[in-house]
């Protein structure tokens, strides 16, 4: 088959590594990255270091309002696909990449393929929740990460087009993980290398909700500083200079600021931190991968595999709850394995094989 897959966002990377490795062993690929993370360090970097084929359409389309992103994304996209002319567009997640890939894709009756499919938050607000729900119901196969999204896609009435294939994501966790850490490029933001401390916890936050003002980063930030060694946080591009001030207007010496991290960096960081806070989706299951300990600062369950044990635990933007949270410890059950066995790539390919050959008949 020819499949045009849709990138546009680091986790889509992530995914794109493992998905682009297998697909291209038995179909065609077709790569369109969106531009909607287009920072070197949030773009770039992983398809140098991961390996991830070069795109064959590079949009540059990133800023503006969600309906101003989504809308120059869509005619983009669709002149791409009357032109290319794929048998399906494959997309990933929960972006608006992701929306307008699988929008473009159903209105020129080309049928549209979800991995990382049938997630729920419970809430409209949320926008990525927006863009799952609709990407979900006018796709034609959707992928699941686990049983519970697979359950939550067959009480929508999807059940027939759903499959429970395992976290793509944890497939490039195993494959990455074991590459050896000999030369971390972990940057400062005056660009300079920055020595990774023996001890450290590491830190990720980018949400809106957590970064839309001064008060709930100064809280969470506050909580880190006091922790019993160092926190390197890796900061979003569009939160330099709010981190920077809030760190430097209450003397926060604890805390390493730097720009963000690769995959690879990222996956050891993770691997080798005492503790991980964050608020995003994917980091909050690398650390599950990794049977460190995280703290999630949101208000709603995004992954509710992780959340057992004390494995992955939710905490306000308070810095009282933050070391609450942090303070208790963890239990790992060996054998839960809730996000499959690092094969869901080969069995989405699988899958997809025998759509193709029952599709011709």
């Amino acid at each position: 088959m020819r499949i045009a897959t849709i990138v546009g966002a680091r986790p889509q990377f992530i995914k794109a590594a493992a998905g682009s490795r297998a697909l291209r062993k038995f179909h065609n690929e077709v790569l369109i990255h969106t531009g909607q993370h287009y920072d070197d360090n949030m773009s770039a970097v992983f398809f140098r270091e991961l390996g991830i084929p070069e795109p064959d359409y590079n949009l540059g389309i990133s800023g503006g309002s969600h309906a101003q992103m989504t809308s120059r994304m869509l005619t983009s996209i669709e002149s791409i696909l009357l032109k290319e002319t794929p048998d399906a567009v494959l997309v990933y997640g929960d972006t608006n990449s992701t929306l307008a890939g699988a929008l473009a894709a159903v209105k020129l009756h080309i049928p549209v393929i979800h991995v990382e499919a049938g997630n729920r938050l419970g809430t409209l607000d949320s926008p990525e929740e927006v863009n799952r729900i609709m990407t979900d119901h006018i796709s034609t196969l959707d992928f699941c990460a686990t049983e519970d999204a697979l359950q939550k896609l067959q009480n929508e009435g999807l059940g027939d087009r759903a499959y429970c294939v395992g976290n793509i994501m944890y497939d490039s966790y195993l494959y990455y993980s074991d590459l050896a850490w000999d030369t971390p490029q972990v940057i400062s933001f005056d660009g300079d290398k920055t020595p990774i401390p023996q001890e450290y916890y590491f830190m990720t936050c980018h949400r809106e909700e957590n970064t839309y003002s001064d008060d709930p980063l100064t809280e969470i930030l506050m909580a880190m500083n006091s922790l019993d060694a160092p926190t390197i946080y890796a900061v979003h591009p569009r939160n330099h200079n709010r981190a920077k001030r809030v760190c430097e207007m209450h003397g926060f010496s604890n805390i390493i600021l730097t720009q963000p991290v690769g995959y690879i960096d990222s996956v050891h960081l993770v691997k080798n931190a005492k503790k991980i806070v964050t608020d995003s989706g994917g980091l909050q299951c690398e650390a599950f991968y990794a049977g460190v300990q995280c703290v999630f600062v949101l208000d709603y369950v995004v992954w509710p595999e992780t959340m057992v044990g004390n494995r992955n635990q939710l905490a306000k933007a308070d810095h009282a709850d933050i070391i609450s949270k942090l303070s208790v410890s963890q239990t790992i059950d060996p054998n839960y394995h809730p996000f499959g066995d690092g094969h869901a790539a080969e069995k989405i390919c699988s899958i997809l094989s025998n759509w193709e050959r029952n599709d011709k008949k």
